[in-house]
């Protein structure tokens, strides 16, 4: 009996071997030349270190951290280490919101003022549905510093203003922080508890995010990655000090792991469901999946996955080489990020990078290229200018403005120019202030080459309420023509 039961233990280990090589076998057979890839960009554009998983069905196919977590002292850099992980933390909050709007707590298409109290009124007109779709109308700004204190979130929520305001809510995208910051206010009007506690309590413990926090304090004490940053070709340098703002950590503030944020794409991906429980309601996932607003700009850096996105709620959703993804990615002093989903395939990347905004596109899509099946890249030819008369630029001449940020188009010379204009600010740091050329490209649509890029930009003219050509909309932002020039 006992020999029988031996050869049925060793058949049954076979079987399992035989069901899929372990976690270092795939990385070698399989991953050679992602890691190629993956070492190559380090070196070209300077980051230190970058954390690398893959994601596919149930489980983490692939997991490797690479290069080094600290220039000054060498530590490598291991795939649990923590990272911020920037504006994916939109995503976090997007699901923690809808998942109280699934409670009845809040319902997502009615004013803010029927669940919440404090806010100015203008802006308690506003949704959650459009705070969480970038289609509040609300201006974009993004703090390094400096309060510490957790009260520091509901105090700057309730001394917000209507001015915030600049746009019609709910009729043009345009990428705000401050909206997911208002988010992170009704997350804590509505379960009467510290943001962080109440997203640890909804989603980082439910999820097993075991290493996922706000805290520094807290992300202190788990393998952590140090941030960096460099100019050009110089040499990487710690982001002394670790930056920190409390109010502003519903839109960017999260420390986690590869292994963390793999926890929620396979519940992301599985209709909500994790370790064989529904964590997350299929509903919710829904929600959060559906497109409700286009975005409508080019973006001229890599990933090219912007073409023709829409957004969801924390989320873009764009068609990319026959592959349906959803996708968002994070930039904050020291480190750089992204992550995609592909739920039809059941397959996500995740790349988190160690200098500010290093986002290692190339490997990226070479992870997306060995784990799907996607079809041929096409090659990028650069559009052709259209020619414009003098009488057709000045219907497009005047200022446009979004917050701090001012762009101005004007005719000098028989041309058409963009100038544009961000003030130094001890918050956020180097502004910026240039002008460059612009071509038309298409219908309301034109280029520029930026201070430093080699590649143009792309920025689309889009009508108001009347008709008239209202809004600027480059990269993420909208930006509302508030003067026509002479």
């Amino acid at each position: 009996m006992r020999k029988k039961l031996r050869v049925f233990i060793a058949i049954l280990l076979m079987l399992m071997l035989r069901g899929g090589p372990s976690l270092a076998q795939e990385s070698r057979s399989d991953y050679r030349e992602l890691e190629q890839v993956v070492l190559a960009e380090l070196k070209e554009t300077g980051t230190p270190g970058a954390a690398v998983a893959i994601v596919s069905r149930d489980r983490v196919v692939y997991a490797r951290g690479f290069g080094v977590s600290n220039v000054e002292t060498g530590a490598p850099v291991t795939p649990d280490m923590l990272f911020r992980i920037g504006s994916i933390t939109k995503m976090l909050t997007a699901t923690a919101l809808v998942s109280l709007s699934e409670e009845g707590k809040i319902v997502l298409d009615e004013p803010l003022g029927k669940s919440v109290k404090g806010l100015d009124q203008e802006l308690s007109l506003l949704t959650a549905h459009q705070l969480l779709s970038h289609s509040a109308g609300v201006i974009d700004y993004a703090r390094t510093c400096c309060a510490q204190d957790e009260s520091a979130l509901p105090s700057q929520v309730r001394a917000y203003k209507g001015d915030l305001v600049f746009a019609e809510p709910g009729k043009i995208f345009s990428y705000s922080n401050p909206s997911y910051i208002i988010a992170g206010y009704l997350i804590e009007e509505l379960t009467g508890k510290r943001y962080a506690d109440a997203m640890e309590e909804r989603l980082f413990k439910p999820l097993g995010m075991t290493h996922t926090t706000y805290r520094p304090a807290m992300a202190m004490t788990f393998p952590l990655s140090q941030g960096h940053e460099a100019n050009g070709t110089a040499q990487a340098t710690i982001v002394r000090p670790f930056v920190n703002n409390v109010p502003d950590w519903p839109a960017g503030y999260a420390y986690t792991n590869v292994f963390d944020l793999a926890r929620f794409t396979i519940a992301f991906m599985n209709g909500g469901r994790l370790d064989g429980k529904q964590v997350l309601s299929p509903s919710l996932i829904a929600t959060l999946s559906s497109p409700y607003i286009d975005v409508p700009f080019s973006w001229n850096m890599p990933p090219r996955m912007f073409e023709g996105a829409s957004y969801g709620h924390g989320l873009f959703i764009v068609e990319y080489r026959g592959a349906r993804l959803f996708h968002h990615g994070g930039a904050i002093p020291g480190f750089g990020s992204f992550i995609v989903m592909a739920p039809e395939h059941r397959v996500a990347v995740i790349i988190l990078a160690n200098r500010t905004g290093t986002i290692l596109s190339k490997s990226l899509e070479k992870a997306l290229e060995l784990s799907l099946p996607l079809k041929t890249k096409t090659p990028e030819t650069r559009k052709q200018a259209l020619p414009m008369s003098l009488a057709e630029m000045k219907k497009y001449v005047g200022t446009y403005v979004n917050g701090a940020l001012r762009i101005e188009l004007l005719v000098r010379d028989g041309k058409l120019f963009r100038r544009e204009f961000y003030p130094t600010t001890v918050e956020q740091g180097l502004g910026r202030d240039f002008e460059a050329p612009v071509e038309k490209v298409g219908l309301n649509r034109f280029a520029f080459t930026p201070p430093g890029e080699t590649s143009p930009a792309e920025f689309v003219l889009l009508p108001g309420a009347g008709g008239r050509l209202e809004y600027l909309h480059s990269f993420m932002e909208a930006s509302r023509r508030i003067a026509a020039s002479q």
